[in-house]
C-alpha cells in the first residue's frame, strides 16, 4: 500500500539504531518543531564514529545500527522538550544519552518519541531536518 506523504528525521548510526529500537526516546536537536505523529527515521549515510556512542549498542541492535543511508524505523514523536539549564538536560540523559557537554544553552531540543517500530530497510537520500518521503509500506 501507498501511504501518504509523511515526514523523516536523519540521525547517524547507532543512534537511529538506538531509537528505533527501543534504547533512546529523546532525540537532541539545536532547534524547535511543532511537528507532531509517525516519523520515519532515517540513518545517516555517515556514522558518529566515537567509541562511546557505540559502547551502547547491545548485541541484538547491531545488525539494525549497521544500516546507513535509508530508512530503517518509524517512531510516533510527542513532544519538543526545551532544555532550559544543563541540569534538566542532564537530569534526561537517560533518555537522551547523550554526554553533558552536548548541552548548549538557549539552543537545546529534545523531540521526544514513542512507539519504536523497525521497518524493512528503503535507502533514501537524507537531510538535516525533517523531510518529505513516500514510501510503500506492506501492512
Amino acid at each position: 500500500m501507498v501511504r501518504p506523504l509523511t515526514y523523516a528525521l536523519s540521525l547517524k548510526q547507532p543512534w537511529a539504531g538506538l531509537l528505533v529500537g527501543g534504547r533512546k526516546v529523546v532525540e537532541i536537536r539545536t532547534w524547535a518543531t511543532n511537528l507532531r505523529g509517525t516519523i520515519y527515521i532515517h540513518a545517516a549515510r555517515s556514522a558518529d564514529d566515537r567509541l562511546e556512542a557505540w559502547a551502547r549498542v547491545p548485541a541484538e541492535l547491531r545488525p539494525l545500527c549497521q544500516r546507513h543511508g535509508g530508512i530503517v524505523g518509524r517512531a510516533e514523536l510527542i513532544a519538543c522538550i526545551p532544555y532550559h539549564t544543563s541540569a534538566a538536560f542532564e537530569a534526561d540523559a537517560g533518555r537522551h544519552l547523550n554526554p553533558p557537554e552536548w548541552y548548549v544553552a538557549a539552543r537545546t531540543y529534545g523531540f521526544e518519541f514513542r512507539t519504536p517500530a523497525v521497518v524493512p530497510f528503503a535507502p533514501y537520500r537524507g537531510s538535516t531536518r525533517f523531510f518529505t518521503v513516500e514510501l510503500t509500506e506492506s501492512e
